[in-house]
């Protein structure tokens, strides 16, 4: 586990927002406004809200997390979330991922113990409120000094702290074994579902590989069952007919339509639309006007 902390600070509103992230393991946030966003969770992770209230919708239900409460969210599902600040605090919430590989090593040494329990059932919901033990207060409030200062903990200490939150939960609900021990090959979602739904978003092939379960060499390699065209093609054809649907079927200006489809330069787009469809955006419209 390589150590590293990115730190992104945005002033919105006269309000401070604010994002730490410890090695993609520790992420804590301060969130000002209400945010939405869709999660993809490749692995486990457990979250305490410090203020505020979550909001996690799965397909089956809706979760509302107060303040001062923990969550386990489970591996290989798709939520949407929003994080909601509260008479007048910020939403402040720190995340905190068990990775397959820490996992896999603490299964190593308590596998006679798994094995005995190979009748429990596992956890099959996505969202799960957990008690507030002293052992989840303790491991949280371990995290407070790192995450309030900025600084970054010591080498080997966040492999410790996930060893800790292993047995936290073990010790609160026996079918965490068969849950977090499960090695089966990793959740992959629908790959031409998920690049329909986002190819305007401004991602690279690595983050989609990511978010749909996928190494990028899997990635692309599935991807070429679905489509003759690279990655990089797709989604740039899908972005210029999207674009071109917009110009003439919803009158959106030329201006406008590159940034909507996910073109961050304006001048880029203007030139990949030319190319595409024989014209300019601007010219194009007027010529489905004429026509």
């Amino acid at each position: 586990m390589k150590n590293k902390r990115d730190i992104i600070f945005v002033i919105m509103n006269d309000h401070m927002e604010s994002l730490i992230n410890y090695s993609d393991i520790l992420l804590s946030c301060c969130i000002p406004h209400d945010m939405h966003l869709e999660h993809r969770m490749p692995a486990h992770s457990i979250i305490f809200v410090r203020s505020g209230k979550l909001v996690i919708e799965d397909k089956d239900k809706t979760e509302e997390i107060p303040a001062d409460n923990y969550v386990f969210v489970r591996r290989d599902c798709s939520v949407n979330v929003t994080k909601v600040p509260l008479e007048g605090n910020p939403y402040r919430g720190i995340n905190f991922t068990l990775p397959r590989k820490e996992l896999k090593e603490y299964y190593n040494r308590i596998v006679g113990t798994c094995k005995k329990l190979h009748d429990i059932s596992p956890i099959r919901q996505t969202v799960n409120i957990l008690p507030q033990t002293v052992a989840l207060k303790s491991l949280f409030s371990s995290f407070l000094p790192y995450t309030d200062s900025g600084e970054t903990p010591a080498d080997g200490w966040l492999q410790l702290k996930v060893q800790e939150a292993i047995m936290c939960l073990l010790a609160v609900d026996v079918r965490f074994y068969p849950t977090l021990f499960d090695f089966n090959e990793v959740w992959k979602i629908d790959l031409l579902d998920f690049m329909e739904n986002n190819f305007t978003e401004e991602m690279s092939l690595a983050e989609f590989a990511s978010y749909t379960g996928r190494s990028l060499a899997t990635f692309k390699r599935d991807f070429a069952k679905i489509s003759k065209l690279s990655p990089q093609r797709w989604i740039m054809e899908h972005r210029l007919d999207m674009a071109k649907r917009l110009l003439v079927e919803k009158g959106v200006s030329a201006t406008d339509v590159g940034y909507i489809v996910g073109f961050k330069n304006r001048s880029h787009f203007s030139q990949a639309f030319k190319r595409r469809f024989g014209y300019a955006p601007n010219n194009y419209v007027k010529l489905s006007i004429t026509d």
